[in-house]
Protein backbone atom coordinates (compact mmCIF):
# COMPACT_ATOMS: atom_id res chain seq x y z
CA UNK A 1 0.00 0.00 0.00
CA UNK A 2 1.30 3.38 -0.98
CA UNK A 3 0.44 6.02 1.59
CA UNK A 4 -0.30 9.40 0.04
CA UNK A 5 0.18 12.88 1.50
CA UNK A 6 -3.46 13.38 0.59
CA UNK A 7 -6.09 11.69 -1.52
CA UNK A 8 -8.08 14.27 -3.44
CA UNK A 9 -11.65 13.20 -4.14
CA UNK A 10 -14.07 14.50 -6.71
CA UNK A 11 -17.59 14.63 -5.26
CA UNK A 12 -20.41 13.96 -7.75
CA UNK A 13 -20.01 10.64 -9.56
CA UNK A 14 -17.18 9.55 -7.26
CA UNK A 15 -18.58 9.73 -3.71
CA UNK A 16 -22.26 9.97 -4.64
CA UNK A 17 -24.45 9.36 -7.67
CA UNK A 18 -24.36 12.28 -10.11
CA UNK A 19 -28.00 13.02 -10.83
CA UNK A 20 -27.28 16.44 -12.28
CA UNK A 21 -27.25 19.55 -10.14
CA UNK A 22 -27.84 18.32 -6.58
CA UNK A 23 -29.62 21.29 -5.08
CA UNK A 24 -30.62 20.07 -1.62
CA UNK A 25 -29.53 17.68 1.09
CA UNK A 26 -32.70 15.66 0.39
CA UNK A 27 -31.23 14.82 -3.03
CA UNK A 28 -27.76 13.86 -1.75
CA UNK A 29 -26.79 10.28 -0.90
CA UNK A 30 -23.42 8.54 -0.78
CA UNK A 31 -22.89 5.41 -2.86
CA UNK A 32 -23.37 2.34 -0.62
CA UNK A 33 -19.62 1.66 -0.72
CA UNK A 34 -18.31 5.20 -0.15
CA UNK A 35 -17.92 5.28 3.64
CA UNK A 36 -16.50 1.74 3.96
CA UNK A 37 -14.03 2.41 1.13
CA UNK A 38 -12.85 5.68 2.67
CA UNK A 39 -12.51 4.01 6.08
CA UNK A 40 -10.27 1.35 4.51
CA UNK A 41 -8.09 4.03 2.87
CA UNK A 42 -8.00 6.06 6.10
CA UNK A 43 -6.98 3.02 8.13
CA UNK A 44 -3.92 2.79 5.86
CA UNK A 45 -2.94 6.30 7.02
CA UNK A 46 -4.47 8.46 4.29
CA UNK A 47 -6.22 11.81 4.68
CA UNK A 48 -8.58 13.44 2.21
CA UNK A 49 -9.66 16.65 0.51
CA UNK A 50 -12.77 16.96 -1.61
CA UNK A 51 -12.29 19.08 -4.74
CA UNK A 52 -15.54 19.90 -6.52
CA UNK A 53 -16.78 22.11 -9.34
CA UNK A 54 -20.26 23.36 -8.49
CA UNK A 55 -21.31 25.62 -11.35
CA UNK A 56 -24.94 25.14 -10.32
CA UNK A 57 -24.37 28.11 -8.01
CA UNK A 58 -23.35 30.49 -10.82
CA UNK A 59 -26.10 29.06 -13.05
CA UNK A 60 -28.71 29.85 -10.38
CA UNK A 61 -29.68 26.18 -9.98
CA UNK A 62 -28.33 25.73 -6.45
CA UNK A 63 -28.50 28.10 -3.49
CA UNK A 64 -25.25 28.63 -1.58
CA UNK A 65 -26.94 27.79 1.73
CA UNK A 66 -28.11 24.45 0.30
CA UNK A 67 -24.63 23.61 -0.97
CA UNK A 68 -23.23 24.52 2.45
CA UNK A 69 -25.80 22.22 4.09
CA UNK A 70 -24.72 19.31 1.86
CA UNK A 71 -21.07 19.94 2.69
CA UNK A 72 -21.79 20.21 6.42
CA UNK A 73 -23.48 16.81 6.17
CA UNK A 74 -20.50 15.33 4.30
CA UNK A 75 -18.09 16.69 6.92
CA UNK A 76 -20.21 15.24 9.74
CA UNK A 77 -20.30 11.80 8.08
CA UNK A 78 -16.51 11.82 7.64
CA UNK A 79 -16.09 12.84 11.28
CA UNK A 80 -18.62 10.28 12.53
CA UNK A 81 -16.71 7.51 10.75
CA UNK A 82 -13.27 8.85 11.75
CA UNK A 83 -12.26 9.59 8.16
CA UNK A 84 -9.73 12.47 8.19
CA UNK A 85 -11.11 15.21 5.92
CA UNK A 86 -8.78 18.18 5.62
CA UNK A 87 -11.29 20.28 3.72
CA UNK A 88 -13.84 20.67 0.97
CA UNK A 89 -12.72 22.99 -1.81
CA UNK A 90 -15.45 24.33 -4.08
CA UNK A 91 -15.37 26.26 -7.33
CA UNK A 92 -18.67 27.86 -8.31
CA UNK A 93 -17.40 29.36 -11.58
CA UNK A 94 -19.55 29.06 -14.66
CA UNK A 95 -17.57 27.04 -17.26
CA UNK A 96 -17.74 29.97 -19.71
CA UNK A 97 -16.19 32.32 -17.13
CA UNK A 98 -13.84 29.86 -15.46
CA UNK A 99 -10.89 30.96 -13.36
CA UNK A 100 -7.88 28.80 -12.47
CA UNK A 101 -9.89 27.44 -9.51
CA UNK A 102 -12.20 25.43 -11.76
CA UNK A 103 -10.95 21.92 -12.52
CA UNK A 104 -8.92 21.12 -14.54
CA UNK A 105 -7.26 24.33 -13.34
CA UNK A 106 -4.86 23.97 -10.41
CA UNK A 107 -6.37 26.62 -8.10
CA UNK A 108 -8.21 24.49 -5.54
CA UNK A 109 -5.34 22.00 -5.37
CA UNK A 110 -2.74 24.73 -4.82
CA UNK A 111 -4.92 26.24 -2.10
CA UNK A 112 -5.17 22.84 -0.35
CA UNK A 113 -1.42 22.33 -0.78
CA UNK A 114 -0.72 25.62 1.00
CA UNK A 115 -3.41 25.16 3.67
CA UNK A 116 -2.17 21.71 4.68
CA UNK A 117 1.53 21.70 3.74
CA UNK A 118 1.08 18.96 1.14
CA UNK A 119 3.44 17.73 -1.57
CA UNK A 120 1.14 17.34 -4.56
CA UNK A 121 3.55 14.93 -6.24
CA UNK A 122 2.88 12.58 -3.32
CA UNK A 123 -0.90 12.81 -3.69
CA UNK A 124 -3.61 10.92 -5.53
CA UNK A 125 -6.59 12.36 -7.42
CA UNK A 126 -9.68 10.13 -7.66
CA UNK A 127 -12.48 11.18 -9.96
CA UNK A 128 -14.86 10.27 -12.76
CA UNK A 129 -14.13 13.00 -15.33
CA UNK A 130 -11.51 14.07 -17.80
CA UNK A 131 -11.04 17.29 -15.76
CA UNK A 132 -10.26 15.25 -12.64
CA UNK A 133 -7.59 13.23 -14.42
CA UNK A 134 -6.15 16.28 -16.22
CA UNK A 135 -5.84 18.12 -12.90
CA UNK A 136 -3.96 15.29 -11.24
CA UNK A 137 -1.68 14.70 -14.22
CA UNK A 138 -0.87 18.39 -14.60
CA UNK A 139 0.16 18.59 -10.94
CA UNK A 140 2.26 15.40 -10.96
CA UNK A 141 -0.16 13.30 -8.91
CA UNK A 142 -1.10 9.68 -9.31
CA UNK A 143 -4.60 9.49 -10.78
CA UNK A 144 -7.48 7.05 -10.47
CA UNK A 145 -10.50 7.05 -12.76
CA UNK A 146 -13.63 5.52 -11.26
CA UNK A 147 -16.15 4.19 -13.78
CA UNK A 148 -19.11 5.43 -11.74
CA UNK A 149 -20.67 8.77 -12.65
CA UNK A 150 -19.22 9.88 -15.98
CA UNK A 151 -16.23 7.53 -15.75
CA UNK A 152 -17.12 5.18 -18.62
CA UNK A 153 -17.85 8.12 -20.91
CA UNK A 154 -14.68 9.91 -19.80
CA UNK A 155 -12.47 6.96 -20.76
CA UNK A 156 -13.09 7.80 -24.43
CA UNK A 157 -11.81 11.36 -24.04
CA UNK A 158 -8.69 10.99 -21.88
CA UNK A 159 -5.58 11.48 -24.03
CA UNK A 160 -3.12 8.57 -24.06
CA UNK A 161 -0.46 10.75 -22.39
CA UNK A 162 -2.83 11.30 -19.44
CA UNK A 163 -3.79 7.66 -18.91
CA UNK A 164 -4.72 7.22 -15.24
CA UNK A 165 -2.44 5.14 -13.03
CA UNK A 166 -5.57 3.21 -11.98
CA UNK A 167 -8.88 2.59 -13.73
CA UNK A 168 -11.35 0.97 -11.34
CA UNK A 169 -15.04 0.11 -11.29
CA UNK A 170 -15.76 2.32 -8.29
CA UNK A 171 -14.26 3.66 -5.07
CA UNK A 172 -14.60 0.25 -3.41
CA UNK A 173 -12.57 -1.38 -6.18
CA UNK A 174 -10.04 1.46 -5.86
CA UNK A 175 -9.67 0.93 -2.11
CA UNK A 176 -9.10 -2.79 -2.70
CA UNK A 177 -6.41 -2.01 -5.29
CA UNK A 178 -4.62 0.43 -2.96
CA UNK A 179 -5.10 -1.58 0.25
CA UNK A 180 -5.06 -5.27 -0.74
Amino acid sequence: MKKYDCIFLDRDGTLNPDSGYISSLDDFIFFDFTISSLKKLAKAGNQFCIITNQSGISRGLIQKKDLDEIHTYIKSEFEKHEIPLLGIYVCTDHPEKATERRKPGPGMFLEAEMDHNLNLEKCLMIGDSVADIESGEMLGMDTMLVLTGRGLESMNFIPVYETPAFIVDDLSDGAKRLCP
